[in-house]
This record gives C-alpha cells, structure tokens and sequence, in this order.
C-alpha cells in the first residue's frame, strides 16, 4: 500500500530525512519508533503534505501513485489521515460542522452523494457513544475547552468517520492516561481492515501493548536502521535507544 524510497527532506535548510525507505502493506500496523530528534513526526508531516517541508530526492507511493506532488487536501481525498501529536483547537468552528464538511469532502471524492442530515447524526451519534465522547462535547468547535486525553479521542472519531486507507498517527499515547489511553487503543484497533494500513509513532511500549504492531522499525538520524516483529518493541523498552543514537 505505501512505499517510501531513498525519502530525503529538510525544514529550514536543515536535513531531518536522510534516506529513508520503508514498506507498509495493506493490512499492516508498522510501529515506528527512536529517539528525540530522530525524523519520526517529520515523517510524518511529510506523508500528510504539511507545508514548510522540502522534498530533496525520494518518492512516496500510495497504492501505487506518487502523493508527494499533491496539496494536503488532495492527499487526505486520496485516504491518508494524520492523527496529530498535539492537535489544535479551532475556535469559531463547530465541530460537527467541520466533520461533516470533511466527510461529504470525502465522499464527493469518490462520486458518492453527501450524507443527508439524520444519517451524519445517526453515525456520528455511533461512533463517538463507542469512545465515549459526549454529545456536548460535540457541540463546541473543535479541541476548544477539551481535556488531552477528549482531544485524542476526537482525533480518532475523525479517523472513523473518515475511514482512511492510510493512518498515521504521531505519538498519539502522549499525555494519556491509562484509561484514556486504552480508549483511543480501542478505537483504533475497531478500524484494522485487510484494505488499511497503520503507521504508529510512539516511544513507548505500553501503546504496543494495546495496539499490537505487525512490524517495528527503528528510526535515527532519519533513516530506518533496524526493523522486525514486534519483540523489537520489547527489546527497546528494555535496553533504550543507546545502540541507535550513532546508527545510520
């Protein structure tokens, strides 16, 4: 589903990526983790097209087709869907405004009608009672006045009703609590399909706990310099980044 080729790309003439390869196949859940500073979140913001980044040397490839040309809008039209790091709250913008905005977007993409009104509520209504999002919550703009833990979760109610071929998401872990954590694990783990594939950044085992990882690779200095199954992910929260700090 999504090949990435000898990828190279800076940010204010400073080079993050350096060479980068990496293969997920439809149906994965690839974790990728590494030390601070080691690309991870650039990656990220790379495949999702976020402006500021130059593209050096490299091809990204979704299903065949290279993205890195296309705007961010025409990427996510295309099924790729960052979950942020830290997502941004969005004053004056009514959460379900934006949501169906986003998903009739969606689905104009794909030739398909826009949802009438009473079957974006009904679905909407379904997948947020399952991660216990309240239905006042939806009725601010988005992220304003939200807990972390509620602004992870509406991240991956974004994620459902949006039903992407290509999720990445950026340290969605931080700053989750146990319970708040096994939530958003759930909610993912309800959208593994055979035709999706998921990209995990997280430095943290406890993540790969809930969401159990069909491969691990390990990022340093912009590269993937080791990858297996998801023992690896064991092997790391034991032993720490040490042995990757100099790798590439």
């Amino acid at each position: 589903m999504l090949e990435i080729r000898n990828l190279h790309a800076e940010v204010e003439d400073r080079k993050i990526l350096n060479g980068l390869n990496l293969t997920v196949s439809a149906g994965e859940v690839a974790a990728i983790m590494g030390p601070n500073g080691s690309g991870k979140s650039t990656l990220s913001y790379v495949l999702s097209g976020k402006p500021g980044y130059t593209i050096t040397d490299g091809e990204v490839l979704l299903n065949g087709e290279s993205i890195l040309d296309m705007p961010p809008d025409e990427r996510a039209a295309k099924g790729v869907f960052l979950a942020f790091q830290y997502p941004m709250e969005v004053p004056g913008v009514a959460t379900m405004t934006f949501l169906k905005t986003a998903m009739n977007a969606q689905r104009k993409h794909r030739g398909e009608p826009e949802l009438t009104t009473p079957d974006f509520m009904k679905l909407v209504k379904a997948e947020a009672d399952a991660l216990f999002i309240k239905q006042e919550m939806l009725r601010r703009p988005v992220n304003v006045g939200f807990s972390g833990g509620e602004k992870k979760r509406n991240e991956i109610l974004q994620m459902a009703l949006l039903q992407p071929k290509l999720a990445i998401l950026d340290e969605t872990d931080s700053g989750l609590d146990i319970d708040a954590l096994r939530i958003v694990s759930d909610g993912v783990n309800r959208l593994r399909r055979a035709d999706r594939a998921f990209i995990v950044i997280t430095h943290y085992q406890r993540l790969l706990n809930h969401i159990v990882p069909d491969s691990v690779h390990v990022m340093s200095k912009g590269r993937i310099v080791r990858s297996g199954g998801k023992e690896l992910a064991l092997e790391l929260e034991a032993n720490g980044y040490r042995d990757y700090q100099d790798a590439a």
